[in-house]
């Protein structure tokens, strides 16, 4: 439970009892994201503060345990699930044009954007809609089904591109969703990859993800930044930094595509917008994910080396201590909370 800026608490918690149409779900992991260290640190996420206690977490996975009512088309208890996040209303203008990820009354687990706030799935176990839950493939356990949220972010941003394959891709941020950017990058059959980060910890886990170049972001004379003739075609954000999106304006090809992925600081962001008229650049952004997370399962199955960007899994006793070792880019990729059996 997050109480206000830097109030991170394990608490004791009634068991949630389903009602029509729900879920009672046994919470195995949950991935410790960029938006639940930033409430930690900040008391919000940009314009979304905190008002009142919330439970964190959106990346869970576990077991179905029961239903508030017969579910036929729901998996039974007992089934391994990961939970899908999301709850949009639809019925407004963006659900109506199949664009239910960027609902404007959507519903997702542990934000603060709508008050009260929707609690979140850091907990042993929670109730969620039975629409919510997406048995996992053969083959795909509980521990690499936690990546199956943060990957759904990645696959978006990569169909948000437009066509990869055979091209060159940049990637700036190496942290985890850079990370899973790399191997949606290099599922949907891009030609080269290169990726940029401050933190040379951080580069080894790209290349981990299927990296084919890393750059250090602060160093520019490193010999693996794209230049001329090997501009790069598609580049995506994924660092949240105004010097990233500077990066990726100036290497991208002339008619080529910049994703905006990594959330930027609420206000202003200057960057070099002449070069978006002036090399005729698309630039686009990427909120969250839809039937992607649907694809990401089966992906996260047949790859046994996503388990490399599981970094630690630390008891759910030891939040704040995971919570510090996650924000700690230097020593972590995405670190998981362990919820027990």
């Amino acid at each position: 439970m997050i109480h206000g800026r830097g109030d991170l608490r394990v608490e004791e918690l009634p068991v949630p009892e389903p009602g029509p149409g729900e879920a009672l779900v046994a919470v195995r992991y949950g991935g410790v994201c960029g938006s639940d260290l930033h409430y930690w640190r900040h008391g919000g996420v940009g314009d979304f503060l905190l008002k009142e206690p919330m439970l964190l977490g959106h990346e869970v996975v576990g077991t179905v345990l029961s239903y508030g009512s017969p579910a036929p088309s729901a998996p039974a208890a007992g089934t391994a699930v990961a939970v899908h996040p999301a709850t949009p209303c639809g019925r407004c203008p963006e659900c109506a044009d199949g664009r239910r990820h960027i609902c404007r009354d959507t519903r997702y687990l542990g934000s603060a954007a709508r008050l009260p706030h929707v609690q979140g799935g850091f907990a042993a176990r929670i109730v969620v809609p039975a629409g919510q839950l997406r048995p996992l493939p053969a083959g795909l356990e509980l521990r690499r089904a936690a990546l199956a949220e943060p990957l759904s972010v990645a696959l978006h941003a990569v169909r948000r591109a437009g066509a990869v394959a055979g091209r060159h891709v940049l990637v700036t941020g190496a942290g985890p969703i850079g990370c899973l950017v790399v191997a949606a990058a290099r599922a949907a059959g891009a030609a080269r990859i290169t990726v940029t980060d401050l933190l040379p910890a951080a580069l080894e886990y790209a290349r981990v993800a299927g990296a084919d170049t890393v750059v250090r972001a602060d160093d520019p004379a490193d010999a693996g930044w794209p230049s001329g003739a090997h501009e790069v075609d598609v580049a995506v954000e994924a660092s949240g930094a105004a010097a990233g999106l500077d990066t990726c304006l100036r290497l991208v090809r002339r008619g080529g595509v910049v994703v905006q992925l990594g959330m930027l600081p609420p206000g202003p962001t200057p960057f070099a917008g002449n070069l978006v008229v002036s090399r005729e650049i698309e630039l686009r952004g990427a909120l969250r994910f839809d039937t992607e997370f649907d694809e990401a399962l089966p992906l996260l199955a047949a790859r046994p080396a996503f388990d490399g960007l599981v970094s630690a899994v630390v008891p759910v006793t030891e939040a704040e201590s995971a919570f510090a070792l996650a924000a700690d880019r230097g020593r972590s990729c995405k670190v998981l909370l362990d919820f027990g059996g």
